[in-house]
């Protein structure tokens, strides 16, 4: 049943035309502001309505998903209606809601719309300049919105703006929050409240949807990119199973310009060695893979069921020797790596001055260094450490 919360009773009362819904996880930042569009549409015969993010995967897995759960929630959805090529719902009354992501040039630099969505604008490919191209072409409302972990071109350039205006929300508006989440968040706040301080700056961001201090990131050279296969791939691979995913993420180094490729390839929960075949097998072929060395016995599986896959090596002083290695090149993350890229913005210090790096964001990112490792350092040097 759809409840209308308190997130969406304030967002209604947004009346500019750039509005700005900042908050915490769980806020219902999305499923509020996707509500009052559909409202609107209905409302309002031939609205043109853009809902945009960083890519198409995120948006399936957002925005688009949340959009259908709304429509059938309220009895409104006909499939017929949905465009799955072009992404694109059209209303009886002839208003049109579409989905596209931010790095297609063309759909930035296209048509006119009356509404624009722009979802998680902190991630968006190109910034405060796809924002403009967005916004000069939207004749009537701009809503964007965002987890605050940092400031950004929103907060430089928007903050200001008198045709803007900001809306802050928490897990606390959103009466429909899922237990499992809101305690979650809790657990969070318990540890911010020992003086933990990457929990308080956490909380600060996704309990409290103030704006956090990126504080003791391990990784700052990186961003987003299109993923060349400048070399013969090297695949890292981490082993999980309930709690932790089991990962799989491709690696091409160009040496002489000491730039990284990143692609994630798969980030998944409770797969059996068959599975993980398989999807090996998909994603690798006959490649080399890197993997966890802790679990020999799965190695030996996979191995003797066809994958190309060895062990790293391991020893003391593992994490810093392999973070000091990413830490020479210029990492390029492939646009689609949405879990990749989600380590890559949490990964921190532990604390201030720190050696140890803060587990939980780090599936993909161990998966990294074990294919990293393998190839910058020559093993028949010397011993190398990798955890």
């Amino acid at each position: 049943m759809f409840q209308k919360t308190t997130a969406i009773q304030k967002i209604q009362k947004l009346s500019k035309r750039i509005r700005v819904v900042q908050g915490g996880t769980s806020a219902s930042k999305t499923f509020g502001i996707l509500a009052m569009l559909i409202d609107y549409s209905i409302k309002h015969p031939k609205t043109e309505t853009s809902v945009v993010a960083e890519s198409i995967p995120h948006l399936r897995r957002g925005a688009i998903r949340d959009f259908r759960k709304i429509m059938q929630m309220t009895g409104r959805w006909y499939s017929e209606r949905f465009n799955r090529t072009l992404l694109t719902y059209t209303f009886g009354n002839g208003s049109t809601i579409e989905f596209f992501s931010a790095d297609s040039e063309a759909k930035l630099r296209g048509a006119r719309r009356d509404i624009c969505y722009i979802n998680e604008a902190n991630n968006i490919a190109g910034g405060f300049d796809s924002y403009l191209q967005l916004a000069v072409r939207t004749l009537k409302h701009i809503y964007i919105d965002f987890n605050p972990s940092a400031e950004f071109w929103a907060h430089t350039e928007l903050k200001n703006d008198l045709e803007a205006e900001w809306l802050i929300l928490t897990y606390k508006d959103n009466e429909a929050a899922p237990e499992a989440a809101v305690s979650e968040i809790l657990k969070a706040k318990a540890k911010a409240d020992k003086g933990n301080e990457y929990w308080a700056n956490w909380y600060r961001v996704y309990g409290e949807g103030l704006t956090g201090i990126l504080q003791g990131a391990v990784y700052t050279n990186w961003k987003v990119g299109n993923f060349k296969e400048v070399s013969k791939p090297i695949y890292g691979q981490d082993f999980g199973f309930s709690n932790d995913p089991t990962t799989l993420i491709k690696t091409c180094i160009d040496r002489d310009n000491k730039i990284i490729y990143l692609q994630e390839c798969f980030y998944k929960k409770s797969l059996t060695a068959s599975e993980i075949y398989i999807l090996n097998k998909k994603f690798a072929g006959n490649n080399l893979i890197v993997a966890d060395s802790a679990d020999p016995r799965l190695i030996s599986s996979l191995s003797a069921q066809g994958c190309n896959i060895v062990p790293t090596i391991k020893g003391q002083g593992s994490v810093i020797f392999g973070i000091s290695l990413l830490q020479d090149y210029d990492l390029i993350v492939d646009p689609n790596s949405l879990e990749l890229i989600n380590e890559l913005k949490n990964y921190v210090w532990l604390e201030k001055k720190s050696q140890t790096p803060c587990a939980g964001y780090d599936h993909l990112l161990d998966a990294l260094r074990y294919a990293v490792a393998y190839q910058l350092v020559n093993p028949n040097r010397g011993r190398y450490f990798v955890q």
